[in-house]
């Protein structure tokens, strides 16, 4: 393949069509070429593009350049996310790119089309352009960017509470009783772990089901924000992407996931607690935080620790099984989910 005029030229053997002799797949990865022709075509014409792969894992994550910009591409795994789903991702990143806040947002192609969809081995694959998030990832912010960080949350919840998606509303059946089935496959229930979770899930189940509701904000939560999901330019400025698992929830969850964060990359107890009030300073500097929002902050910290085991354990087949085993998982509860808990003093639970 070379590039003449603008335009790719390529040169290879067209493939045979589908043949009763090739094996099935589960999961497949598009190649970055093809796709540089196809997004060539379809949405830069007469340009120069460039197309390769950042990621592979839940998704796939392509990185796109022309000589002028950058874009990402992103292509579903195959049943993970339905046609609905997707356009109701698209549709709360299109609300809020239209307010103002700083997100990557959908790119429709030159008809308008905002999601295309590829016949992959396994089967139907559907994709999206994302502007590029200016900026670089960065894993431990000063804490004047966590208050930026907490400011810009805050806006994108005024703009997201009360905003119903036809996504998954997470409730505790979601965030702690399904994952720590889909856990179960990999973590033996007489381990001390999975005792210990069993206790936590109980003690935390209890506490959701009694909390005051008419002191939390509802709406459209990202449920993923952290250093992965957020790029940061030198002067500061923050934006947000990967909404892959947004849908209905308490506000705070988005909260709670960050502050665990916070505690997560941290290790200085001192700078943790200046960096988690700035966040809060930075939040509470657009709209106020109930009491009720402060106090199950830490709670739905582990509550989201559940969630994402769980994640890991349902994509094992094609994302995790590189990392995801006994030791990681009894690993992963001493020293992170339990730490935490202990660290909020949250409850009388037992020690794995």
């Amino acid at each position: 393949m070379h590039y003449v005029r603008g335009k790719y030229i390529h040169n290879f053997a067209p493939r045979p069509p589908f043949a009763m002799n090739v094996f099935p797949v589960s999961n497949s990865t598009l190649s970055p070429v093809h796709l540089g022709i196809f997004l060539q075509k379809h949405y830069l014409p007469d340009q120069q593009v460039t197309c390769t792969i950042l990621k592979t894992g839940i998704s796939d994550t392509y990185l796109i350049q022309t000589p002028e910009r950058r874009y990402i591409f992103r292509v579903y795994s195959f049943q993970w996310r339905t046609l609905t789903e997707i356009s109701e991702e698209l549709r709360l990143l299109e609300h809020l790119q239209a307010n103002g806040i700083s997100v990557s947002f959908p790119i429709a192609d030159s008809q308008g089309k905002l999601i295309h969809s590829f016949e992959a081995p396994e089967g139907t694959r559907h994709g999206v352009l994302f502007s590029f998030a200016e900026g670089q990832k960065v894993l431990n912010f000063e804490a004047e960017t966590h208050f930026r960080v907490g400011e810009l949350m805050a806006r994108m919840h005024l703009l997201t509470e009360g905003f119903a998606l036809q996504r998954i509303t997470y409730t505790e059946k979601e965030l702690l009783i399904d994952s720590l089935e889909q856990l179960g496959r990999f973590l033996p229930g007489d381990t001390g772990e999975m005792r210990y979770m069993r206790t936590i899930q109980a003690y935390l189940l209890a506490e959701l089901r009694n909390a005051d509701q008419s002191r939390l904000r509802r709406g459209a939560v990202h449920l993923d924000l952290w250093f992965d999901n957020m790029n940061v330019t030198p002067e500061g400025d923050v934006t947000f992407f990967d909404f892959d698992f947004c849908g209905n929830g308490w506000l705070c969850l988005d909260m709670a996931y960050y502050v665990l964060q916070i505690h997560a990359t941290e290790k200085d107890e001192a700078e943790c607690a200046r960096k988690t009030a700035e966040f809060y300073k930075g939040y509470e500097s657009v709209v106020p935080v109930t009491e009720e929002e402060k106090r199950l902050v830490p709670m739905l910290g582990i509550c989201l620790y559940f969630f994402y085991l769980g994640v890991q354990s349902r994509r094992y087949d094609d994302w995790s099984n590189v990392f995801l085993n006994e030791i990681y998982l009894k690993r992963f509860i001493n020293l992170l989910l339990k730490k935490y808990f202990d660290y909020h003093q949250l409850g009388p639970a037992q020690t794995a």
